[in-house]
């Protein structure tokens, strides 16, 4: 088990009065993402005394929620190092399973675990680091001295403090607080030159009723496609799912839950597509995968009309409080197990896919002390940082070397749909789609470290400086775990020498980073002719 109680707190308890206003803890990170794991690691084995401060019960965050394959499938698989393949290689080693490599090079796709199996990986990465963990933390209130994070206070009324902090939610929960810069949203194809930008209504019409009896717009669908001109920008984040893990042989499986929130008016607009389209099947609505041990991985299904995505349900999550938040995530809780329950149970479905959806149910044994339900919902994109540089689609598709890199990037730029739009009384369609093969790029140091004159103690690794564009190549879990181990390595070197995050030697960074086993620049390519 890792450890729950902090020594940097209990050196506060025990701190002489008059040095009760120093620093306690060398890192704190706020945040224990599968991001946030590799930066509490790295900065304990290059010798920093190092807090982690996750949010929920669970370290790992989609890793350890459903979110179990290595995504090297749509990568460059050669620039997947450092902390991040030294946690694929555990994962393989736990299951009997070759190096991950070797699985790569032989082009068998990705590698695949159970959630379970992931928790414990991560944790005992961070015990072996010796680095303490506090769940169910929530930060309230940032206390600065100027552009310095002082000490954070927590929901619970603890107060932390720390030479250096490093923010690794998804949300970017403690950045917000800092008096950073930030954004969330997508921008206009004018704001940075990017082609990819903005409202992308590019997806053909389905047949469905999108107007009820009175001619309101059915439960998720957000507005009328004419209304929307292509390219330009809102504050709208792609759509959010829960990564279900699935089973079908009854000794696996626990039976779908219906919410007590159940409203079978949620999927109207489904049930009339599913009139006028009977031979619809499951795997049509939800995409899932064999994991194995005969439990299956599902996800949103990118091309089905309808899936586990609740579109529009995200819409103001981004920026909002806990309790709002909290609702959020519990509408999408709602919204997905009354899905299930819906297409198993509602006489609008056609017998052959309610019977279908029946054989299925929740894999035992996962999430066993949440009702088998995933702790995480799957915020593929929130707050992003205005920092220092911010990386737009020029930088992940052509000016792809920087000076200052401290990690590679290369997935997909991939974002799922954003909104639902009523072209007609009778046709709807999905907005918001890209999906682009990704090329190899150098992530900036800049990237992930605010102006100086905003803070000078913080960086942040996962809702980093980036465009929505080039953060739909930069939002996946093997990227940010690299981001995260060199952030976690430059708060060593910051809290040790006692400098701003922005005046880290860069230099010596990233000879540390590369000695940590962490590739840094497209010239290390294996294969320099291919990407």
């Amino acid at each position: 088990m890792i450890r729950c109680i902090s020594l940097c707190l209990v050196r506060l308890a025990l701190a002489a009065p008059g040095r009760a206003d120093e620093p306690v803890c060398d890192v704190v990170v706020y945040g224990g993402t599968p991001g946030g794991v590799t930066a509490a690691v790295a900065a304990a084995r290059h010798g920093a005394e190092v807090l982690l401060l996750e949010q929920k019960r669970h370290v790992g965050g989609l890793t350890t929620s459903g979110l179990c394959n290595d995504e090297v499938h749509h990568m460059a698989a050669w620039t997947v190092s450092g902390l991040s393949l030294e946690f694929y290689q555990r994962l393989a080693r736990r299951g009997g399973r070759p190096d991950p490599r070797e699985v790569w090079a032989a082009g068998k796709g990705m590698n695949t675990w159970h959630s379970s199996v992931a928790q414990a990986v991560f944790d005992e990465m961070l015990e072996e680091a010796d680095v303490p963990v506090r769940f169910e933390q929530r930060v309230k209130k940032v206390v600065k001295e100027g552009p310095r994070i002082r000490e954070i206070v927590m929901l619970d009324g603890s107060t932390i403090r720390g030479r250096v902090f490093i923010d690794c939610t998804y949300e970017g929960d403690l950045m917000a607080r800092s008096g950073v810069e930030y954004t969330w949203g997508r921008e206009s194809q004018e704001e940075y030159g990017e082609s990819l930008a903005g409202i992308r209504l590019i997806d053909e019409a389905a047949d469905a009723r999108t107007v009820d009896e009175r001619g309101r717009l059915r439960p998720g669908i957000s507005g009328w496609a004419k209304a929307l001109t292509p390219g330009a920008g809102d504050r709208k984040v792609q759509n959010y799912n829960f990564r279900l893990t699935l089973a079908k042989a009854p000794d696996k499986k626990v039976p779908f839950p219906k919410p007590e929130k159940y409203d079978p008016g949620r999927y109207a607009l489904l049930a009339d597509y599913l009139k006028q389209h009977p031979d619809t099947r499951l795997k049509q609505i939800v995409a899932y995968w064999h994991i194995g041990e005969g439990k299956f991985e599902a996800n949103n299904h990118q091309n089905a009309v309808i899936s586990l995505g609740n579109f529009g349900g995200q819409f103001d999550y981004p920026d909002a409080d806990y309790e709002t938040q909290d609702r959020i995530y519990q509408d999408h809780v709602d919204y997905t197990q009354g899905l299930l329950w819906f297409l198993g149970h509602d006489e609008s479905v056609p017998e052959p896919l309610r019977n279908e959806t029946l054989e299925w149910g929740l894999a035992e044994g996962e999430f066993a002390d949440n009702g088998n339900w995933p702790y995480y919902l799957y915020i593929r994109e929130a707050r992003r940082m205005i920092g220092r540089y911010v990386m737009t689609q020029d930088d992940v598709r052509e000016d792809r070397r920087k000076e200052d890199s401290i990690a590679l990037g290369s997935h997909y730029i991939d974002s799922h749909h954003v909104q639902r739009l009523a072209v007609s009384e009778t046709q709807f369609t999905n907005e918001g789609r890209l999906w682009l093969p990704g090329r190899v790029y150098e992530i900036p140091y800049r990237s992930i470290t605010p102006r100086r004159q905003e803070c000078e103690n913080l960086l942040v690794p996962v809702a980093a400086s980036f465009s929505h564009v080039a953060f739909c190549t930069f939002r996946l879990e093997p990227t940010w775990m690299a981001a995260g181990h060199s952030a976690g390595v430059a708060a060593s070197m910051s809290a040790k020498h006692n400098r701003p995050a922005q005046a880290v030697d860069v230099a010596a960074l990233q000879r540390q980073l590369r000695s940590d086993g962490l590739l840094l620049s497209l010239a290390e390519n294996p294969k320099p002719n291919g990407e």
